[in-house]
């Protein structure tokens, strides 16, 4: 006589089971990965920004102007503020134009909003809101 082995239906559905409380716990865990990733880029394009933002102002105040760069010479292709001569996408907007303004705000027309008079930088995402970055 043959021995045949095989699962059991029992044991398939064991199995099945399983991957699917694994799959339940997996999933979320991505989805939040995501998230982290766009803040940690955020913060990372907003410190590129804000440092090229200051050494603009450092340059400045050495040669006696101690001015913050206007809207133009931020946004500037050569010459401008930021060495790569590129302002980078926000991660959530998906844009890299910057608007002027004076304090955080909900813009997702823009990526980037930037205070002449002070020199600050914000994200203008709504998820950003209220952060402070």
């Amino acid at each position: 006589m043959l021995n045949k082995r095989g699962f059991t239906l029992v044991e398939l559905v064991m199995v099945i089971v399983i991957l699917g409380i694994l799959a339940a716990i997996a999933i979320p865990t991505f989805f939040n990965l995501q998230d982290q990733a766009k803040v940690a880029a955020t913060k990372g394009a907003l410190g590129g920004l804000r440092s090229g933002i200051s050494i603009w102002y450092a340059k400045e105040a050495a040669s006696g102007r101690a001015t913050w760069p206007t809207l133009g010479q931020l946004t500037a292709t050569t010459a401008g503020v930021m060495a790569s001569g590129s302002i980078p996408d926000n991660p959530y907007t998906g844009s890299k134009s910057i608007v002027a303004g004076t304090s955080e705000a909900a813009n997702t027309a823009a990526g980037w909003i930037y205070d002449v008079a002070t020199g600050r930088i914000w994200s203008s995402a709504t998820e950003t809101q209220g952060s402070g970055w």
